[in-house]
């Protein structure tokens, strides 16, 4: 796959699958109440009127292992509701907001399995279908979840980055703790600002995509003007490799 540093961030790199959508890997990660449900909605729409074929996946149904299990354990063991909250109907969450260091050493062994199935789950995607592969979350939404204010946790992340495959386009929506759990109430105000943190943590550290809280519009505005420089990126690079294969053929 070839790859092109921008000048938009240290760490940003473009890879090019495929600039007009075969073989596009994008995803979608962010604290909850983010909106990437609906921005995923809109893209996929903008995708599918420019003749795109698209796959949708969710790394929970699609990806993690003994999604089950996991549910089951924070149900029974950590009283967690597992219900999705609404303004009207809030929920009482209690899952990846308990911090407890045995739970973070259990996660991690977990996400490692996650990081290895994504690696397969791509790659089957990639060889079967043409077209742009879409992700509701991604692993970068598991590595939030541990404490990246430590060294130790921050390797470990950047070990699980290495066998994950990178996006050619990874969206972090961000938003504002306060509106995001008035749309969505699930978890404490306070971890929620400890989440968000993380995420920008995962920024730096990834490269991924920020897309800072706006107005639904403006959001998907913001998402699609991205790809449209991830597409415009790597045509570039395309034809200049081109280019410089012409050249060597004439020397």
């Amino acid at each position: 796959m070839n790859e092109l540093i921008t000048n938009e961030g240290s760490n940003h790199v473009v890879s090019c699958a495929d600039p007009y959508g075969n073989g596009l890997l994008i995803s979608f990660s962010g604290i909850d109440g983010a909106g990437k449900s609906t921005q995923i909605e809109k893209l996929c729409d903008y995708l599918s009127s420019a003749g795109i074929p698209i796959l949708r996946l969710a790394f929970w149904d699609n990806v993690v292992a003994l999604p089950g299990l996991r549910a089951g354990f924070s149900h029974k063991f950590l009283n967690s509701d597992g219900n999705v909250g609404t303004p009207e109907k809030p929920a009482n969450r209690n899952d990846k907001n308990t911090q407890k260091w045995y739970l973070t050493i259990a996660r991690s062994i977990l996400f490692l399995t996650d990081a290895v199935n994504l690696r397969m789950v791509v790659r089957k995607a990639r060889s079967k279908f043409t077209g742009a592969i879409v992700f509701d979350r991604y692993i970068y939404d598991q590595l939030a979840t541990l404490p990246l204010h430590r060294v130790t946790a921050r390797a470990y992340a950047r070990l699980l980055l290495r066998i994950a495959p990178t996006p050619d386009i990874a969206y972090l929506l961000d938003a504002i703790p306060e509106a995001a759990r008035a749309r969505k109430p699930e978890y404490p105000l306070e971890f929620m600002h400890k989440y968000r943190r993380s995420y920008m943590q995962l920024r730096d550290m990834a490269g991924l995509a920020l897309i800072h809280p706006l107005a639904k519009d403006e959001v998907h505005l913001a998402i699609t003007s991205e790809l449209e420089r991830h597409r415009g990126s790597c045509t570039q690079l395309l034809d200049f490799q081109a280019e410089g294969s012409q050249k060597a053929m004439h020397v």
